[in-house]
């Protein structure tokens, strides 16, 4: 019983595997359009941490849907990271309970 348990943990891991080696260029932050009080036309930035250092970047208008589907990537590759954590933890826990090597 418990080696199949480790076997559908296995298929799903598997399965995130293969969903996250085709994720495409991908950074973390968040873009937001800032608008100046001088009323001038307003302009986008993207603000993220990253080595626990704040970042804004000024984004060019030509840039805004690249950087859009970068933040995409970047959420999707997240989630997958944290089902495979789940399920490593369960299984681990699994084998640890039913002594399984």
């Amino acid at each position: 019983m418990v080696k199949r348990n480790l076997t559908i943990f296995d298929k799903k891991i598997q399965k995130i595997k293969e969903k996250i080696s085709v994720i495409g260029d991908m950074r973390p932050g968040s873009l937001t359009k800032q608008f100046p009080k001088s009323g001038k036309k307003g302009y986008y930035q993207i603000s993220y941490t990253y080595k626990m250092k704040s970042k804004t970047e000024y984004v060019k208008p030509e840039w805004v849907n690249k950087i859009k589907q970068e933040i995409l990537e970047y959420k999707r590759f997240k989630k997958f990271m944290q089902q495979w954590i789940d399920l490593a933890i369960e299984k681990s826990k699994l084998q640890k309970n039913g002594d399984i090597k």
